[in-house]
């Protein structure tokens, strides 16, 4: 291709774009808002599969350089109900195919196999808007512009080129998660240590429940879970005592579960991070726009299944190598890109909502029987 490509985001999905395009010889620019690749935590483990992560990471020519990185024994999942009453006990017997792995070690894997200056950070992107012919003009929040003759929107749920295409817009989904970390978990936190287990951990109810999972280090990251108005911490949530507002609220929401649980927020190291959940409407799709296309989020936000990251990979990775498959014709590459995408997309968002097995009226028996293939208990 005779000009560059540039690529908004450099998550995971903007990153092996990225890669693909510089093993083909293809210049590449990634502006990324955050300021550095340290800026803030890439959150907990990611289960990286077959038939997407996996090839995507094949393609960017550093699946062995991602074994590495795998963390032995955490395909162990664990389901609970309020009191902790084990009802599910899956251990990890060394035959899954779905390798857990730090999403920020995979992330500056990601960084590392590109260039010096691939990756231009601390450009938050204001806007942008067509110059014609398929060019585009960028506006930073530092008032500065540049001009992108192929532009690739990899960032996320709020995607600031998303505009460019379609007027579709992130909608709430009735849930909430509440992230939290504890450190040093088996020495200081040894009850939730176990309870947790070796892998990762469900304890669930209609309504309600906790997501954890063991990271390296001795570190347990969990994630509080609701259902609840998009609004329900909005008034504590940027409050000076926030943190034990939240607490408080969690308390009462949680009253009589097992103290190794509640313990997940109760006893954490770190301040709450409250994350509303949103999706863009299922079989999302755009015209065919010259010189600009989505990855990732950006293009078809779900709510978390265990697809998101892996599909923001493929997507970068297919992307790359349509590019790299039609020097000189963008147009083509985009269209061959997006037949695929779209229904890549659709599918995945079309399989049965995972929030409602994890905390329907069903919870928590309607998540063993999904993870066991059962009939729901």
């Amino acid at each position: 291709m005779n000009s560059p490509v540039t690529i908004v985001g450099a998550g995971l999905g903007g990153l092996v774009l990225a890669r693909v395009l510089h093993l083909n010889g293809i210049p590449v620019t990634v502006y990324e808002a955050e300021a550095s690749a340290a800026a803030r935590t890439q959150g907990g483990l990611l289960d990286i599969h077959p038939w997407n992560g996996q090839p995507a990471l094949e393609a960017a020519g550093l699946i062995e350089e991602f074994r590495k990185l795998v963390l032995p024994g955490r395909e162990a999942y664990r389901v609970v109900d309020q009191a902790g009453t084990v009802l599910l006990d899956l251990p990890d017997d060394g035959t899954g195919v779905r390798p857990e792995v730090p999403r920020g070690e995979l992330r500056q894997l990601l960084l590392d196999s590109l260039p010096d200056g691939v990756v231009r950070w601390g450009r938050k992107i204001s806007g942008a808007r067509p110059l014609g012919d398929g060019r585009h003009e960028l506006r930073f929040t530092d008032g500065t512009t540049v001009r992108a003759d192929l532009l690739i929107g990899a960032d996320g749920a709020w995607s600031r080129i998303r505009p460019l295409l379609s007027d579709a817009k992130p909608q709430y989904v009735g849930y909430t998660s509440i992230e939290y970390f504890l450190f040093d978990a088996e020495t200081r936190h040894s009850a939730t240590a176990q309870a947790v287990g070796a892998g990762s951990l469900f304890a669930l109810a209609p309504g309600k429940g906790f997501l954890a999972h063991r990271e390296g280090g001795g570190t347990v990251h969990a994630y509080v879970q609701l259902k609840a108005p998009q609004d329900w911490l909005t008034d504590v949530a940027a409050s000076s005592a926030a943190t034990s507002a939240i607490s408080a609220r969690l308390a009462a929401e949680f009253e009589g579960w097992a103290p190794e649980l509640t313990a997940l927020f109760t006893a954490a190291d770190t301040a709450p991070v409250v994350r509303p959940l949103h999706t863009l409407p299922p079989g999302h799709r755009w015209a065919r726009t010259p010189g600009v296309t989505l990855l990732g989020d950006a293009a078809h936000l779900a709510a978390p299944n265990g697809e998101g990251a892996n599909l923001a990979m493929l997507d970068g990775a297919e992307l790359g190598q349509a590019i790299a498959a039609h020097p000189g014709s963008a147009e083509a590459a985009l269209a061959e890109y997006e037949q695929a995408m779209f229904p890549r997309a659709a599918a995945a968002a079309g399989e049965e909502d995972v929030y409602d097995l994890m905390l329907g009226a069903g919870a928590p028996h309607s998540w063993v029987a999904m993870m066991t293939g059962g009939d729901e208990a």
